[in-house]
């Protein structure tokens, strides 16, 4: 696993507990946001299940002995969806993907690659941009399945590529 580098706040009690005045609280929130995400990204992780995520030490800071409560987990990732770094995954509200980047971000980095790679009018398979050789010193190389498939789809409702699927494949072709 990757290090983590924790912010002054993981260290600081308070804030594992939801704070009531709303310009702290607001504040909280863009700090728990930055946190979740650099650590997903260290981590290469793409989801939370909320029912797991007091085990994690994400939320469960043994040195403070202080864990964030569940409650508070899923006000936080509310709070991330409404900026569009996380939706939920299921009905319950227990399963989360959470963005590091936002699709939109995540498909103008596929997009740029196509295109620096002379990839316009041309078709690739999802594999090849996930998983491919050409791919590899790319910020998206391994990216969750899902995560990519909705960060190609923010690009094909802007025009820039269509998804399609042949034989046993998805591919997507870039314009």
């Amino acid at each position: 696993m990757a290090e983590i580098s924790w912010p002054w706040q993981y260290n600081f009690p308070p804030f594992f507990t939801i704070q009531p005045h709303l310009e702290t609280r607001t504040k909280q929130l863009e700090a728990w946001q930055q946190l979740i995400a650099d650590y997903l990204k260290a981590t290469k992780q793409s989801t939370i299940d909320i029912r797991e995520s007091q085990h994690s030490p994400l939320f469960n800071n043994t040195t403070i002995n202080r864990k964030l409560s569940q409650e508070a987990i899923l006000s936080i990732l509310e709070y991330m969806s409404k900026t569009g770094r996380a939706a939920a995954v299921d009905k319950s509200r227990n399963v989360w993907e959470v963005y590091w980047h936002s699709l939109d971000e995540w498909g103008n980095m596929i997009y740029t690659w196509a295109s620096n790679n002379g990839l316009n009018n041309a078709v690739c398979t999802i594999f090849e941009i996930r998983e491919g050789e050409n791919t590899v010193d790319e910020e998206f190389h391994g990216l969750d399945m899902n995560v990519l498939i909705k960060a190609l789809k923010s690009l094909q409702t802007k025009g820039k590529c269509e998804l399609m699927e042949f034989d046993d494949n998805q591919g997507v072709k870039f314009f």
